[in-house]
């Protein structure tokens, strides 16, 4: 049927000729290619020994198709129709089979329904129950304790360790979830669970309190660090406000026992326990009362400073830990409260300092009696500003170290205060028994030997002070009580024996003993106020000497009678004055040929005897300072009556028609010969 296909197909149209031959182009040599020819090419090329070519051809044989151009044209339609009728065909039989199907599967459902209807209530079932299981192991786990941990958490015989902390941090969480329970339904349960995990809680706790003053009795602070178990206890236990105060109280009292004994120890080489130390006993060996005091007080202060060392890791490095504990303890334990103020914040450096403070108690005692017999059992009183100063020191350095508030530091006020009392009192005493029976005058004028006794311990004093830690800017406000006490009161006496003596013995008698003391005071700044002090009253005392030796020039020389006279008249220069002056008896010829004599004699050795006049005066600098200034007065004194006796002279020349100057003639020394003299 295939060949007969193939022979009876019609021969080639001439179109179709056309397409297959070939075609010469005027331009060139190559066919132009088109759809027509393209389609000859490719059935032209195709094999009719292709497998699936024979397959067509046999089909078509098989079906009996004429090679016609009709059939040839509906061909592909026919196939197509045929594939469709047959597709309808299957759908057809498949829509029976489905509806059979349908049918049997529309039977098993009923049959099977209500197992499945069953199946599905025990499947929810199960999910509730692994729900609550899983709920149930859920709510035992975090709120649950086992036996094994609780064993852990409150048998005193397991170890206080990380394991025990880590258990107790899980107890105190299911106390605090608690809280959800008992805003749930479950209240009951939420109690019940509370109250157990406060139970567990409660033991813990006092299972820590016991562990932590067991391990206070066994501390060695004289070691390093204290170990981390029981900083953390300590941590722990501000929790419990009560018990923390417990444990702090309890440490408190074993290393007051311990400082106290070790301080007895330092004393006197013998424990309270009869052990016998290889360090050097205090008491022995310090046989000076100042050392004494100042190796007891230097020993307590490397304790505090040891004490406070070896405690800061407690407060200061887990301060903020502590103090959140302690605010989180007063929220569950409102009637433990350290203070009565409604909110208190822990200072870990002010419970540092308290704590300290208390260790070292029992010291300060022993401290307090020994100190207080040095200075009742001695009554010097340089000695006891000496041991005052001492103490001084000593108790602005505590103050740095342990604070204002501190009973040591109030120990070391009450000393200081008493040996200041005992200075005083002894320093009384003493200027009370130069003032009841006081020296007699020095015959040189020097200053007495009380004085100069009394300025030697008032050096020491001042030496004393100068290396005191008081600030530089009260040191003089500080230092007047003192100057006041030890100076003062000699000075007064001094001022009683100068006003025995006549002048100017008494006043040269006071300078020389305010220069002595402004010698003494001048060298330390705090005594600069009382160095002023002294310096005025210098000047006033240098004044009254200048006026001493001034009427000394005056009278010795003679000029006094003449400037007395001279003074009451209230304008010399003017005329009526200028012509009562030859009247004046001073002014006589006789008497002023005498006083003019009188000065010729003193001038030679006028300054050699003002000079003697101040012999006594120890400062020698200052007899010649003032000396010169009363000659220098005494010189303008001199030009003044100069000056009068020519105008005299001038006026009586005037009236005697050139005669009269007789006065100048009777007094001829000239202002300028006075100067050169007493130059």
């Amino acid at each position: 049927m295939a060949s007969s296909y193939v022979q009876d197909r019609p021969a080639a149209s001439p179109v179709d000729r056309l397409a297959t031959s070939p075609v010469s182009s005027p331009s060139t040599s190559m066919p132009r290619p088109n759809a027509l020819s393209n389609k000859l090419t490719s059935v032209l090329s195709a094999s009719y020994a292709d497998r699936e070519i024979r397959d067509a051809l046999q089909t078509l044989d098989e079906r009996g198709i004429e090679n016609t151009p009709e059939t040839r044209r509906l061909l592909r339609l026919d196939v197509q129709k045929e594939v469709i009728q047959c597709n309808g065909e299957i759908i057809n039989e498949f829509g029976q089979i489905a509806e059979e199907m349908k049918e049997a599967v529309s039977a098993a459902h009923q049959e099977t329904a209500p197992m499945l209807e069953e199946a599905t209530s025990l499947l929810e079932r199960k999910q509730e129950v692994e729900t609550k299981q899983l709920l149930l192991e859920a709510f035992n786990k975090h709120f649950t304790v086992s036996g094994e941990d609780l064993l852990v958490l409150t048998s005193s015989a397991e170890p206080v360790n990380d394991e025990f902390f880590v258990v107790l941090a899980r107890v105190k969480r299911i106390h605090r979830d608690c809280q959800v329970l008992l805003g749930s339904e479950n209240q009951r349960l939420g109690v019940e669970i509370m109250e157990q995990s406060s139970r567990d809680l409660n033991a813990a706790f006092q299972r820590l309190y016991r562990w932590t003053q067991r391990e206070f009795k066994t501390l060695n602070l004289e070691n390093p660090q204290i170990s981390s178990a029981i900083r953390r206890a300590l941590r722990v236990l501000a929790e419990r406000p009560s018990l923390f105060q417990s444990c702090l109280d309890y440490f408190a009292e074993a290393r007051e026992h311990i400082l106290s004994d070790s301080f007895h120890t330092a004393l006197t080489g013998v424990s309270s326990t009869g052990d016998h130390s290889s360090a050097k006993p205090i008491e022995i060996f310090a046989h000076d009362p100042l050392r004494y005091l100042g190796d007891m007080l230097a020993w307590t202060h490397s304790a505090t400073v040891s004490e406070k060392e070896a405690l800061e890791v407690l407060f200061i490095s887990d301060g903020d830990a502590i103090a959140k504990g302690i605010q989180a303890g007063i929220v569950s334990e409102p009637w433990s409260r350290f203070g009565d103020e409604e909110t208190e914040v822990f200072d870990g450096r002010k419970a540092l300092d308290g704590l300290v403070n208390r260790d070292l108690a029992g010291v300060a005692r022993t401290l307090k009696q020994r100190v207080e017999q040095v200075i009742q059992s001695h009554e010097e009183s340089t000695l006891a500003y000496q041991i005052a100063n001492l103490i001084n020191f000593y108790r602005v350095t505590f103050n740095k170290l342990l604070g204002s508030e501190s009973s040591l530091l109030a120990t070391l006020t009450e000393l200081e205060e008493s040996a200041l009392r005992q200075f005083r009192a002894t320093l009384k005493d003493r200027v009370l028994a130069v003032q009841n029976d006081p020296p007699p005058a020095p015959a040189d004028l020097k200053h007495p030997e009380f004085l100069l006794e009394a300025l030697e311990q008032l050096k020491t004093l001042m030496k004393t002070f100068d290396t005191s830690l008081t600030p530089a800017s009260s040191r003089e406000e500080v230092f007047k009580p003192v100057l006041e006490a030890a100076l003062d009161p000699y000075l007064q006496v001094c001022e009683t024996l100068a006003r025995d003596l006549d002048k100017p013995a008494g006043t040269i008698l006071k300078l020389n003993i305010i220069h002595v003391s402004r010698e003494a005071l001048a060298p330390f700044p705090f005594t600069a106020e009382k160095v002023t002090e002294l310096d005025d009253t210098i000047e006033e005392l240098e004044a009254k000497l200048i006026i001493h030796q001034h009427s000394f020039f005056l009278h010795t020389s003679g000029l006094h009678p003449l400037l007395a006279a001279l003074a009451p008249l209230s304008s010399p220069t003017s005329p009526e004055n200028l012509s009562l002056i030859p009247t004046l008896p001073p002014f006589q010829p006789a008497s002023l040929t005498q006083t003019s004599q009188t000065l010729d004699d003193f001038l030679p050795s006028a300054l050699m005897d003002a000079m003697e006049n101040l012999k006594n005066l120890l400062d020698s600098e200052a007899a010649r300072a003032v000396t010169d200034e009363a000659a220098g007065r005494f010189c303008e004194d001199f030009e003044f009556v100069e000056r009068k006796v020519g105008e005299v002279g001038e006026m009586l020349a005037e009236r005697n028609g050139g005669e009269g100057g007789g006065l100048r003639a009777l007094f001829p020394r000239t202002s300028a010969e006075i100067r050169v003299l007493l130059s």
